[in-house]
């Protein structure tokens, strides 16, 4: 459990320093821009190996027990997460009708599995990246721009339609296969 622990803090923390303009400003006057970007994804992905390591190998201690129906909604919700995932990364209406997809993704990814798990360990995963998730998107709410940055306009339907192909793959590859070998629990029997 330390390792999940710890892996939650570094990548969790690390992503949360941009809310802090002064930390992060202070970081990358002292790395310079291109340092702080390795810093940031160095630990970023240190932090994410902890954590997958750490959830795979926690000990299972029952909290609650979750409902059948709860595993059902959670395979469900888990379709639009993926969905936002990929609209995150290409800039359609989708994006500019979410604002922040990735934010919206984790919400969403968060919630399902927090409402289909009743351990510990899965508390403490999906319980932190929902807090994280629902503090960045208050927190990019306040934030100042550092400088003035024209936005686009919505991307083409052309790439909401890729963003859903792609995400339904995402999803089904994940689903069968990743998620099995990355989190050692199989989500669908075979």
């Amino acid at each position: 459990m330390a390792l999940l622990i710890i892996g939650i803090v570094v990548f969790l923390g690390i992503h949360l320093l941009p809310t802090f303009q002064g930390a992060r400003q202070a970081l990358v006057d002292r790395l310079g821009e291109n340092g702080y970007k390795a810093f940031f994804s160095i630990a970023s992905i240190l932090g994410f190996i902890l954590l997958v390591y750490g959830y795979a190998n926690a000990p299972y201690i029952p909290v609650w027990t979750p409902p059948v129906w709860t595993r059902h909604l959670a395979l469900l919700l888990m379709v639009p997460a993926f969905i936002l995932f990929v609209a995150a990364y290409v800039p359609g209406r989708i994006k500019a009708a979410v604002k922040h997809p990735m934010l919206a993704a984790i919400k969403t990814w968060a919630f399902a599995h927090l409402i289909s798990n009743g351990d510990l360990a899965g508390i403490i995963l999906f319980g932190s990246f929902l807090a994280y998730a629902v503090y960045d998107r208050i927190a990019l709410k306040h934030r100042q721009p550092t400088e003035l940055i024209e936005t686009p306009g919505p991307g083409s339907p052309r790439n909401d339609v890729i963003a859903v192909i792609l995400g339904i793959a995402f999803y089904v590859v994940f689903l069968i296969w990743l998620h099995p070998l990355l989190i050692g629990k199989a989500v669908l029997p075979m």
